[in-house]
């Protein structure tokens, strides 16, 4: 199990936990985050990622990668 800031770029992975606070567990949901779902990165720049979940594409910040682990 590794943080999604560690993926390589266009391989899709399965988010195995999300971790962090309560609040920030349901902001992550609420973007389409949730365990067992697929998630793939896009790109990486200015320490942020951009992911495609749930045929999504979505920022967010290197912080919020951190607590997703895939």
């Amino acid at each position: 199990m590794m943080p999604l800031t560690l993926a390589q770029i266009g391989e899709e992975n399965v988010i195995q936990k999300i971790g962090g606070k309560q609040e920030v567990k349901t902001h992550l949901e609420n973007l389409g985050f949730s365990r067992g779902g697929t998630v793939t990165v896009v790109a990486a720049m200015a320490g942020n990622v951009i992911v495609n979940v749930k045929e999504s594409r979505i920022a967010i910040s290197r912080e919020l990668a951190q607590k997703i682990m895939i």
